[in-house]
């Protein structure tokens, strides 16, 4: 009997799944993120969460395999294969192991990923895709990764949910960004005009359409999405305006879809919890 706990540790958040024979039996989520352990006590915080589920091994995924968590469980590089990142497992303690990120580098210009791998991975094991695919996972940095022959083929992050929360927050036109983000006329409005490839003036037009009352500032929020997700999926659908499989809840997931079929392509959702505990299992059961 395979029985062991799989775990999706993030910046924030923590999901736990105990697994038995590939099917989930229990599981718990919580906001022990790695922002959240004190530097030194990742072992205590792993043992105490493998305690409560009487001790079973663990498979770790996300930032805790990080240089900011507890290891720095490295990187395998693209093509990345589920058999590559389980043979290059890093082992903190015995009966708890760390999946190690993917990286690209092109030309010079580096990119990483970290958890965001077993669920790609995850996503063609369970069927959820096909092995050569375009697949997107919206957040704060979005991944678009491109599967060839169910590997990593290529990928590309944007940060699409970081400069919207950076813009909310610090920017000038904050204060008018306090409206729901909604799929709506504001919204479809930001990603059509993301098309004309001007987005920093664009930006600083929501500042004068609040001053010269030409957009009501509940909508501000939405149509600053807009033009951050228009310009990120089009720069991803470009030259490749087909099927794009997307890892996403249901809010973000809506507003990603309707960006894509605008832009010429077509959404496909994706059960990222399936996908995560499908690949989490993969790696598993090649790592035994």
């Amino acid at each position: 009997m395979s029985r062991f706990v799989g775990v999706d540790w993030g910046t924030t958040n923590r999901r736990a799944y105990l697994i038995e024979d590939g099917a989930v039996i229990a599981g718990e989520r919580d906001g022990t993120g790695i922002l959240s352990v004190a530097t030194g006590d990742f072992a205590c915080e792993a043992a105490a969460l493998r305690a409560r589920f009487n001790g079973a091994p663990m498979l770790l995924a996300g930032m805790v395999g990080s240089n900011k968590g507890w290891v720095d469980a490295g990187y395998v590089a693209c093509p990345a294969t589920a058999e590559a990142l389980a043979t290059a497992l890093v082992r903190p303690v015995d009966g708890v192991a760390i999946v190690p990120g993917v990286s690209r580098v092109v030309d010079g210009r580096g990119d990483v990923m970290r958890g965001e791998e077993v669920q790609l991975l995850g996503a063609v094991v369970a069927g959820l895709a096909p092995a050569d695919a375009l697949l997107c996972q919206p957040g704060t940095h979005a991944k678009w990764a491109r599967m060839t022959g169910g590997a990593i083929a290529e990928f590309a992050t944007a940060m699409t949910g970081e400069m919207f929360a950076l813009l909310q927050k610090h920017a000038l036109i904050g204060a008018a960004m306090t409206g729901d983000v909604v799929d709506g006329d504001a919204y479809r409005q930001g990603v059509a005009d993301a098309g004309d490839d001007d987005l920093l003036r664009r930006l600083f037009g929501v500042r004068a359409a609040s001053v010269l009352g030409l957009r009501d500032d509940a909508d501000a929020a939405a149509y600053v999405s807009g033009l951050l997700i228009g310009t990120d999926v089009r720069a991803r659908l470009r030259d490749d305006a087909a099927d794009v499989y997307l890892l996403a809840d249901e809010a973000l997931g809506a507003l990603y879809a309707a960006a894509i079929e605008m832009t010429g392509g077509r959404a496909l959702r994706v059960d990222s919890q399936a996908a995560f505990v499908a690949g989490i299992n993969h790696l598993w059961d090649l790592a035994r």
